[in-house]
């Protein structure tokens, strides 16, 4: 168990307690926990294996902050479409329905959540299909609403 405010390190292609987690289309590693941070903040690093990406959603109380780290990638915030590559920076409010995609055959993409809520336990659930009624449900419960379909690539 973490304890909030310990310093620590977390190695490149590292999970933050060694427990990788493959989530939609990648692996995702934790990198800073929500019980590093008192619940304030959580990052997880993912490596995009193919194309494509969540559907249309949006957390009812936390905003997601977006890194590219490598590839390319398409972002719907609200009505706006992004198209960014490595070292571009996107912020998703809370409540506006986003959605990104990998263009890339693979990518890397930082994602951090503020606060963590509980998004380390919803990608443990290592749900694939991101049209099923299940990955609805699942997104429900942990504060997110699924309103559309995954972006066209």
């Amino acid at each position: 168990m973490a304890i909030p405010g310990s310093i620590f390190t977390v190695l490149a292609d590292q999970d933050r307690f060694e427990r990788p987690v493959t989530f939609l289309n990648g692996q995702f590693n934790t990198k800073v926990s929500g019980t590093d941070t008192g619940g304030a903040l959580c990052m997880i690093d993912t490596v995009r294996t193919r194309r494509g990406g969540p559907p249309l959603h949006f957390h009812y109380e936390q905003d997601e902050l977006f890194f590219v780290q490598e590839g390319d990638f398409r972002f719907l915030i609200g009505e706006e479409l992004f198209e960014l590559g490595p070292g571009d920076f996107i912020f998703g409010p809370r409540r506006i329905p986003h959605a990104f995609a990998n263009l890339s055959e693979t990518g890397r993409l930082m994602i951090a959540f503020q606060p963590a809520g509980t998004m380390e336990a919803f990608f443990a659930a290592g749900l694939r299909d991101p049209n099923s009624e299940a990955f609805r449900e699942l997104s429900r419960a942990h504060g997110m609403e699924v309103v559309g379909p995954p972006l066209a690539l």
